[in-house]
């Protein structure tokens, strides 16, 4: 009855890229905080805390009139059966009919939109002269984290990776960060990579932090952090999880992608339940802050943190562009249901 166009990862991959991620994504946090979405509960669930777990996110778009949900799943011991990690599928429809459009694979597209985010908070809250960048966390997602970084700022140029469980890992994303950037479109070749196992050293020399980990207790301390530094928290997604000290937070100008959904289950989800901060001392959704209607960084010595939790908003904007440009180039495979 209805035509789909089906995408796989391999389809995906060279018609969309990171910057194209990014303007999709800030774009879709403009439309957010005009009021034209609107981000439905968050289904999660734990098969094995800490080791597999699956989440579905859904919501609308009114200003692009489509709507539509990811089912996304991470098992961490996919890689030893030559598994990926992250699975996921993702259907979008016609907001004026029901219609389905399209149904593809979600990991990409998930991968590039997270990327975007972690980026958008980093220019929009970030020092302008910011430089030295850690990265917390060297799994799959670190690479696009750094990616839609030089983004944003390409005057980053010096990137540490530091992994609390592989130090190997972190060795092999710093020494082939060049190159698998390149591969990405981005080019990297003025930025220093090195892998560091003094998380407190590389923390207390650096403007930027980004946390990507699934730990479910903090790895960076408040007494680490200096005046001046920014954090984009990417890891925390689901109840429970968190990567930074909560008694960081009073010291922080906090900002977020969703107010409802990072109280339930973002970074500063601890905080809130110890009553360390509450949801009063938000100070805003980065939309907001993008579109002028509320303040981000005011001075230097501000600490500031963006904390993403992800919405289906981020890859349905994503996966719109993908559907545009793949109805062009009339890629994908249509079936009818």
């Amino acid at each position: 009855m209805f035509n789909i166009r089906v995408l796989s990862q391999e389809q995906i991959k060279p018609i969309v890229s990171i910057k194209d991620a990014v303007d999709a994504v800030e774009n879709v946090y403009c439309l957010k905080a005009e009021g034209k979405t609107s981000v439905w509960p968050l289904v999660t669930y734990d098969f094995e805390v800490g080791v597999s777990d699956m989440d579905i996110k859904s919501g609308y778009i009114g200003g692009l009139n489509i709507f539509g949900m990811k089912s996304v799943s991470y098992f961490s011991r996919n890689s030893s059966v030559g598994l990926p990690n992250l699975i996921g599928v993702l259907t979008v429809y016609n907001a004026e009919n029901g219609v389905p459009l399209g149904i593809m694979d979600a990991g990409y597209i998930t991968c590039i939109r997270t990327g975007a985010a972690g980026a958008l908070g980093i220019k929009y809250l970030a020092r302008e002269d910011a430089t030295k960048l850690t990265m917390v966390g060297a799994g799959k997602q670190a690479l696009y984290q750094m990616a839609a970084a030089l983004v944003v700022r390409p005057n980053i140029d010096k990137i540490r990776i530091y992994d609390g469980l592989s130090t190997e890992n972190a060795e092999n994303v710093a020494e082939d960060a060049v190159r698998l950037l390149e591969e990405l479109g981005i080019d990297a070749s003025g930025a220093c990579f090195e892998a560091v196992t003094d998380l407190e050293a590389a923390i207390r020399d650096s403007d930027i932090i980004v946390t990507t980990t699934p730990s479910r207790e903090p790895i960076v301390m408040n007494d680490w952090v200096k005046p001046g530094t920014h954090f984009s928290c990417v890891g925390s997604d689901v109840s429970g999880k968190q990567e930074i000290d909560e008694n960081i937070l009073p010291r922080m100008k906090v900002y977020v992608d969703d107010r409802t959904q990072c109280i339930n289950v973002g970074e500063i989800e601890i905080g809130i339940k110890k009553n360390v901060i509450s949801p009063e001392d938000i100070c805003g959704e980065l939309g907001e802050v993008i579109l002028g209607r509320k303040q981000g960084r005011t001075s230097k010595d501000d600490i500031t943190l963006f904390d993403t939790t992800g919405m289906a908003i981020q890859d349905l904007v994503t996966a719109k562009k993908v559907l545009d440009i793949a109805e062009e180039k009339e890629i994908g495979t249509i079936v009818e249901i």
